[in-house]
């Protein structure tokens, strides 16, 4: 059985990757792909759990270790129990965030040692990376935007991530940047600051090498 396909979506907050992952699912699904679609931290009992952990700002928030630890506790478990099962069965699986979002947020973002971060992820993901990544760019004020839009619609508020400050988006945007040249044949920077229709043509153009 030829194995599935695995895609990753990256980005800063309010980048649009929601909308263009329901997207590409429909699409794969009219062509007869059989298709899951995860995020992160999520996809099991266990890392939902971590993520309502990683979220709360309120009583005992992470420090910056423990919150890589969780990170990478809820994607061990991830790609042990539904990933690699999906991948082998020939399923194709869409993630909404992988080991990327842990170098530019907890690398790049929190300051903590790259190489210590590599290690630790590869132990976690069992080696495994994304045969594509997508990486949806917006500038900071277009974020910001779409970040008050969503509140108001959802009527929700920012998290604790969210609210990390400008600097702090300023250096995850940096390092994704990094991480992009760095790995030029699996991520494709994508410019999301335009129409929903707009981005998805960009995705579109991207799969061409996977479809």
């Amino acid at each position: 059985m030829k194995r599935g396909r695995f895609i990753t979506f990256e980005g800063g907050e309010g980048c649009g990757k929601s909308t263009q992952i329901k997207r590409l699912e429909a699409f794969l699904k009219e062509k007869g792909i059989d298709v899951i679609v995860t995020r992160e931290p999520g996809g099991t009992r266990l890392a939902e759990l971590i993520r309502g952990l990683l979220k709360d700002e309120k009583d005992d928030p992470p420090c910056d270790r423990a919150e890589l630890l969780l990170f990478l506790a809820a994607r061990a478990q991830l790609v042990k129990n539904v990933i690699i099962p999906a991948l082998n069965s020939g399923t194709w699986v869409l993630s909404d965030r992988f080991s990327d979002s842990t170098f530019a947020y907890q690398g790049y973002g929190r300051g903590l040692d790259l190489e210590v971060l590599k290690i630790a992820n590869e132990f976690a993901c069992d080696s495994l990376k994304p045969d594509l990544t997508l990486l949806l760019d917006v500038p900071p004020e277009i974020a910001a935007l779409r970040m008050r839009k969503r509140e108001e619609e959802t009527n929700t508020s920012a998290d604790r991530i969210e609210l990390a400050g400008d600097e702090f988006h300023r250096k995850l945007r940096e390092g994704f940047y990094a991480l992009a040249k760095a790995e030029k044949d699996r991520i494709t920077t994508i410019d999301a600051s335009g129409t929903q229709d707009e981005v998805w043509e960009a995705v579109c153009k991207s799969l061409k090498r996977l479809i």
